[in-house]
C-alpha cells in the first residue's frame, strides 16, 4: 500500500496517437467549414440571389413601361 507507485500503463501506442490526431483535424475542419458556410457562404448566395431576382424584376417593369 505505501510501496513504490506504477505509473499507469500507455494509453496510446504512437500509430494509435496519429490516427486520432488525423481524425481530430478533420473533425475540426469539418466544423468549421460547416461554421462558414451556415454563417457566411449561404447568406452571401441568397442575398445576392435575392438582389438580382429584384433588379430583373425592375428592369422588366422599365422595359414594359418603355414599350407602352
Amino acid at each position: 500500500m505505501w510501496g513504490i507507485r506504477k505509473f499507469p500503463e500507455i494509453m496510446f501506442e504512437f500509430d494509435q496517437y496519429l490516427g486520432f490526431l488525423a481524425f481530430a483535424g478533420i473533425a475540426l475542419m469539418g466544423f468549421w467549414l460547416m461554421l462558414f458556410l451556415t454563417a457566411f457562404a449561404i447568406p452571401y448566395w441568397i442575398t445576392g440571389s435575392i438582389m438580382e431576382m429584384i433588379k430583373e424584376k425592375r428592369e422588366a417593369k422599365k422595359a414594359k413601361k418603355m414599350q407602352a
